[in-house]
């Protein structure tokens, strides 16, 4: 998909979403609430602390003891996909169905809602319901869209609370195809809606609209599509080539970055564009503003196109007219016959863009709003390349060949698309969630183990023995956990992976890996008691415990027994070296040196971790007094009592006794001498210095550095260690 539409029918390496917005032209955050010069517009490179309070409770309208998979129980499911069913063919005036059906409309919807999902950072995807605000709403790739949500409104406002806009997305897709005759692998819900656009995600640099990436850039700095306000590709190939074979890497770059294989590829394009058609009636010029744009007494609709009656057969969504199968409201393996069968000539849709027409056709293709009217088959330039590219062209004649593995592709393809941000299948609901399990969900194994208290208690008193410092039983423990990505759920501590390729083989990991690691296993086994995975995170609750005692304040981290161990064969090991961090601020460790700042990358890790602001204070200050850092070095160790859970890091920091400087001119490290003696007292890199210099960061640290934060630092330390550790405990 791209451009195009079916209508009627990380964060890259070296960037990150902390450094700006999706324009900083565009801005949302440009002006204060009362208008005239914000913060933001005499220091446009603020540090994005705010990014941290995305979603918050004040801005969810709904009451805090809302469950939405309590709310989805009591659905009545049947009812639900009865009431899309009859949607589909109910045309109205105001937007009217091709062909009387708006399958591909919402198929498109489903698609577009789901496919900005890139594998790099997790983010994008159709997890939130983020169609309904910018940047998305607004896309030129979701032109019409808007049109399809409003459609939909009838059926949520219906069933109110107990199904996500996020989750109806997806299913309106998911039932148009089997209305369409086809048979889908199933549906998994669970997705729950916020009421505000992300503004952690890192849409591209660019400042226009469709303006172009070169796919060897998208490979190295893969953000999703090929032009900036794509799902993925330009139609009329890059730069609107018109060339088929050139579209073959930014359709590889693009469908790859969400982990998807050649097969996938050919599958999705080809069974997206078996129903449904695109539009192009005349001019673009014609289209008016987008939605976020649109005046007030729109209502939010946007693209008003002044063309004819601007809607119907005067449609103009992508700019592009083609239909591409002789029955575009019913299953088919029509787009593989025609993509084979004929000879295909360039040529323009009314709207000037280019596509292919089949030269030696008959006109077979049924007119959507005229019965009388046949057109001849029609294709979009990147539609070809499933033909002229040498290894696209071999799966797509296989298809060809034999329709049902067609299907059966297709069928999990789809699946993977709109499932690929859930995270594992723990989270689904539903009465239509499959049995099977896919490795790109990241399967974990049954539970074998039951420890009980004493259990536990056993357990942990031989960690304590165990001859390891405070500061490794720590840093195993948060190296198993902070793989977690709030984006799509993957990650974290259950199924100990940190023991499995490729996390072992990490260079974060390396010491916990070598010298941890073995024993933490050597306790487990002899045990037998608790899973590895526990036995990590115990380990974690050890130290700090020991930690806390030592700083003289009495506390229990704590801790749910009840994961499991993962194996080998059940961890996608490419999939999983997207989960390795750039940099990791609260090890005070960075892969590489180029890109955005470490204190933007550090940010952008809170976030991953769903951490606030104070969370992300709290944990970095305690772990740095913990002797956590990935090497064991001393950078931002700002106390003589390493391994004791005190607010020293705080106190040190907040010195005005102490000058820092930096080392070099990178920057990057820094020096703090005393300003009477000269003496170097600590070392620190920007990720610690930050708390001292940013505004918001430093007033938080205050809270930690003051005289009567003693109980507090651990209680808030304990509870955000705690909420880490069970990023990924969905049963609970």
């Amino acid at each position: 998909m791209s451009t195009h539409d079916n209508n009627d029918n990380a964060a890259a390496a070296g960037k990150c979403p902390f450094h700006h917005g999706a324009s900083e032209e565009k801005s949302v955050l440009a002006r204060g609430a009362g208008g005239g010069t914000s913060n933001r517009d005499w220091w446009p490179n603020m540090l994005r602390v705010d990014l941290l309070n995305q979603h918050s409770n004040r801005s969810n309208p709904l009451s805090d003891t809302f469950n939405y998979r309590d709310e989805f129980s009591k659905l009545d499911y049947s009812a639900l996909k009865a009431d899309i069913r009859a949607l589909l063919t109910d045309s109205q005036s105001w937007w009217p169905a091709d062909w009387g059906s708006y399958i591909g409309l919402f198929i498109r919807m489903a698609w577009h809602s789901a496919g900005t999902y890139r594998t790099i950072d997790g983010r994008g995807g159709s997890g939130r319901g983020q169609q309904r605000f910018a940047p998305l709403n607004s896309w030129p790739d979701n032109v019409s869209l808007d049109k399809a949500r409003r459609l939909l409104w009838p059926v949520k406002q219906k069933y109110g609370q107990k199904i996500s806009w996020a989750d109806l997305y997806i299913l309106a897709g998911n039932v148009s195809l089997e209305n369409a005759g086809f048979r889908t692998f199933g549906f998994g819900a669970g997705r729950e809606d916020v009421w505000e656009p992300d503004m952690d995600v890192d849409w591209g640099h660019e400042t226009e609209w469709l303006a172009h990436r070169h796919p060897e850039t998208l490979a190295n700095a893969p953000l999703g599509a090929t032009e900036m306000g794509l799902i993925y590709v330009n139609p009329e190939g890059p730069e609107a080539s018109g060339d088929p074979k050139s579209a073959a890497p930014a359709i590889r770059a693009t469908f790859g970055n969400m982990g998807m294989n050649d097969e996938e590829i050919v599958a999705l394009i080809a069974g997206g564009h078996t129903l449904g058609k695109t539009h192009g009636a005349a001019e673009a010029s014609h289209v008016g503003v987008d939605p976020e744009e649109s005046p007030i007494e729109a209502q939010g609709l946007g693209w008003t196109s002044s063309y004819g009656s601007g809607v119907g057969k005067d449609a103009i969504t992508s700019g592009l007219e083609v239909v591409w199968t002789q029955t575009p409201t019913q299953w088919s393996n029509y787009f593989f016959e025609n993509l084979f069968k004929y000879e295909w000539v360039q040529t323009r849709s009314p709207a000037g863009a280019i596509q292919f027409e089949a030269v030696d056709a008959e006109a077979i293709i049924p007119d959507p709003f005229d019965p009388e009217k046949k057109r001849k088959p029609t294709m979009l330039v990147t539609d070809l390349t499933l033909r002229f590219d040498e290894e696209f062209g071999k799966i797509s004649r296989r298809f060809l060949n034999d329709p049902q593995a067609f299907n059966e592709a297709f069928a999990r393809a789809w699946f993977k698309l709109t499932h690929r941000d859930m995270g594992p299948k723990a989270r689904y609901i539903g009465p239509e969630v499959p049995k099977e399990d896919l490795l790109w969900q990241d399967p974990l194994p049954q539970a074998i183990h039951q420890p009980t208290p004493a259990d536990i208690s056993e357990i942990k008193a031989r960690i304590a023995a165990s001859g390891l410092s405070v500061s490794q039983l720590v840093s195993v423990a948060w190296a198993s956990a902070s793989t977690f990505r709030g984006g799509d759920k993957r990650g974290g501590a259950n199924g100990a992976r940190l023991a499995l390729a490729p996390q072992k083989d990490w260079a974060v990991n390396a010491s916990v890996i070598n010298d941890v690691l073995p024993i933490l296993q050597k306790i487990q086994q002899e045990s037998g008691k608790a899973s590895l995975a526990d036995v990590i995170v115990l380990a974690g609750s050890v130290g700090i415990e020991l930690a806390a005692s030592a700083a003289g304040v009495a506390t229990q981290v704590p801790f749910t027994p009840g994961r499991v161990d993962a194996r080998q064969d059940q961890t996608d090991v490419e999939s999983f070296n997207f989960l390795q961090p750039l940099a990791d601020g609260f090890r005070n460790y960075r892969r590489s040196a180029k890109g955005s700042s470490t204190e933007t990358l550090l940010l952008d890790k809170a976030q991953q971790l769903t951490l606030s602001a104070p969370e992300l204070t709290v944990l970095l200050g305690g772990l740095r007094v913990l002797g956590t850092n990935f090497d064991g070095g001393q950078h931002g160790v700002f106390t003589d009592r390493v391994g004791v859970l005190s607010n020293d890091f705080f106190v040190n920091l907040l010195d005005m006794r102490t000058a820092w400087k930096a080392t070099d001119e990178s920057e990057e490290l820094f020096e703090g001498r005393d300003r009477l003696s000269g003496e170097v007292k600590f070392t620190a890199t920007r990720a610690d210095l930050v708390f001292g210099s940013n505004a918001i960061l430093r007033a938080l640290a205050e809270v930690y550095a003051s005289s009567d934060a003693k109980q507090k630092f651990v209680t808030d330390f304990v509870a955000a260690w705690t909420k880490v550790m069970n990023l990924d405990r969905f049963e609970l």
